[in-house]
């Protein structure tokens, strides 16, 4: 659903159509297609197979990345994970959150991709194709084949194979050559010549006279590029879910105090034992998301409060009729960096330069990074270099 908001001919625009206030809900959307990232699933970070809902408790969540079996969480009836309607897949076991999404993701893709009993096999072509990508792209992770493995799927079992092409259209089509760079960037320098094998793998398990296109060489590095550029990324939490609704909770000021205490402790002894991967993560197609540009100061941003794959657009600010709503491909921190570091995380992962206000206000400044970003790019810096020089090559 969408409020106040439409599209510009083209698609290449998402503009306010009446006046949205700070903090409003723009619209909320569903992906196309989504997938948990294959590490993250490995690591035991267990969700939704449809919807990417955490599945396990807060209590759970917060024993395992805590690395401490006897926690108990105060407020358990704050956790809203419902395990007694959790349902797996009767062929292959794989979890859903409910029986409406294992229903859903039978009819729509999982059908192709259920392994059965051989879910375990590792000589099964999709499990060969899984272990071939966690090989190339390790954490943090930021894409999956298997966003791809669904697409595939999507048409194949689609009464409507054209429709469901057509709504795979709508995401950027990019030239040869940049689809090329994009494709080497997501996998990564010293794995560029392991495309090859995915395109056989891929092929090897999900070949489709239909969707022929996509399995030539050239078809396969447009759907990589398309994954790479367009996938937005998806994170949730039931541990996270728990606190906020903690945070709303009216206490006494003793009880709050020890509340708050109780969290912060929590989330000292998660960052010794587990670090900063604390969701579970994944990604997701969205076609109105994708509609957005970027702006290194955006006016609105993408999150996931169902604890789903639902995205909701919200505004930073207020926004005027006929105001670009735009959102920022970088993270707060890259955000913060210097216009000319800005550029080149953009440029390398997206093949664009920002005009937005605030490069335009920091043209002047000089293409160096500061001290700080040069020591955090200094590990980089060579294979930036061969990278920059292959592209200016081609």
């Amino acid at each position: 659903s969408r409020r106040g908001a439409q599209t510009t001919s083209d698609g290449k625009g998402l503009f306010a159509k009446k006046s949205i206030k700070k903090g409003e809900n723009i619209f909320t959307e569903r992906p196309l297609v989504s997938a948990q990232f294959l590490w993250n699933t490995l690591y035991k970070y267990k969700a939704c197979e449809y919807c990417l809902r955490a599945l396990e408790t807060a209590e759970q969540n917060a024993r395992r990345l805590s690395g401490n079996p006897g926690l108990s969480l105060p407020h358990p009836e704050l956790c809203k994970v419902r395990p007694e309607l959790h349902q797996a897949c009767p062929q292959c076991q794989v979890m859903y959150c409910c029986s409406e999404c294992r229903q859903a993701a039978a009819e729509k893709y999982h059908r192709v991709l259920c392994l059965g009993p051989t879910e375990d096999n590792p000589d099964h072509p999709i499990n060969k194709l899984k272990d071939a990508w966690r090989s190339i792209h390790y954490p943090p992770e930021t894409s999956s084949i298997m966003l791809m493995a669904k697409m595939v799927a999507a048409v194949k079992q689609a009464k409507d194979k054209a429709h469901w092409q057509k709504l795979f259209s709508h995401f950027c089509s990019r030239t040869a050559n940049e689809e090329e760079e994009i494709a080497h960037k997501l996998l990564g320098e010293q794995f560029k010549g392991q495309l090859a094998l995915l395109h056989s793998l891929f092929t090897s398990a999900l070949f489709d006279e239909h969707l022929s296109r996509w399995f030539v060489p050239e078809g396969f590095r447009s759907l990589f590029a398309l994954v790479g550029t367009n996938g937005q990324g998806i994170g949730t939490s039931s541990l996270s879910q728990w606190v906020h609704a903690c945070d709303a909770l009216e206490l006494p000021v003793q009880q709050r105090e020890q509340l708050d205490s109780f969290i912060d402790q929590l989330y000292k002894d998660i960052d010794k034992e587990t670090g900063d991967f604390l969701n579970c993560e994944g990604s997701g197609l969205f076609i109105l998301q994708s509609t957005c540009n970027h702006s290194c100061i955006p006016n609105a941003e993408a999150s996931f409060p169902d604890n789903n794959f639902l995205l909701h657009l919200s505004a930073l600010c207020d926004i005027s009729p006929g105001e670009e709503i735009c959102i920022s491909y970088l993270d707060c921190c890259q955000r913060d960096r210097s216009r000319h570091s800005r550029h080149k995380i953009l440029r390398e992962n997206y093949l664009f330069s920002c005009s937005c206000p605030k490069c335009v206000s920091q043209m002047e400044e000089q293409d160096v990074t500061s001290e700080e970003e040069e020591e955090a790019e200094a590990e980089g810096e060579t294979e930036g270099d061969e990278m920059e020089d292959e592209m200016t090559d081609v």
